[in-house]
């Protein structure tokens, strides 16, 4: 009886020390090409100036670039639940929708992906952190207004912090953006940073 007891006590142990608690401490940021660092040198996407600012102040957090060139918000709704199983993440920053805006895609159906994603999150238990982007105005005013105002009725429906422009700050500054003139240089990562740590460090709780 002593010897299944003890047994028994090694199990539990083991499975308590078996949980990925860094794991649980991720910042997962899901996004497209203005995340992932296309067009930039290695370390100059602003994730990766993230990781490094959460170093400097020596939090738990780490940060892990899930973000892929040219996806849209299906292709990321497509691919959340194995994000979420895979990395585990504390935090989900949503950095999707530009190539929908793009595409001149179906709005109510960005809406329902964006709305996907953060559903899949939370049920993770993952606080969720929405970046808003905006489009030229060659798209029409009705289409233009209303992609801009699908986050915002996103994360108010949700209920989660919004980023209202990735790109706040800079977007009408040729200089900050490579010849295609559609993704920011390595200059302007520490502005796209900025943005993104305020709501940020506040949901973390992090000065």
């Amino acid at each position: 009886m002593l010897i299944r007891l003890q047994s028994l006590f090694v199990v539990l142990l083991f499975s308590f020390f078996a949980v990925p608690l860094a794991a649980a401490q991720t910042i997962l940021v899901f996004g497209d090409s203005l995340s992932a660092g296309y067009g930039l040198a290695r370390g100059e996407d602003w994730p990766q100036l993230l990781a490094q600012r959460l170093q400097q102040k020596k939090t738990d957090y780490t940060v892990v670039n899930a973000s892929i060139s040219g996806e849209t918000t299906q292709g990321g709704a497509n691919r959340i639940d194995q994000a979420l199983k895979t990395h585990r993440p504390a935090v989900v920053i949503l950095a999707l929708g530009a190539n929908d805006g793009l595409r001149g895609a179906d709005l109510a159906a960005m809406r329902r992906n964006l709305e996907r994603m953060i559903d899949a999150a939370q049920r993770s238990h993952a606080r969720v952190i929405v970046a808003g982007m905006r489009i030229p105005p060659n798209y029409g005013p009705a289409y233009t207004e209303k992609f801009q105002a699908t986050f915002r009725e996103v994360a108010k429906t949700r209920r989660v912090p919004l980023v209202p422009f990735l790109l706040e700050g800079f977007a009408d500054q040729r200089d900050y953006f490579l010849p295609d003139n559609l993704h920011p240089t390595a200059a302007a990562q520490p502005m796209i940073l900025e943005t993104i740590w305020k709501p940020l460090a506040t949901l973390i709780k992090v000065k």
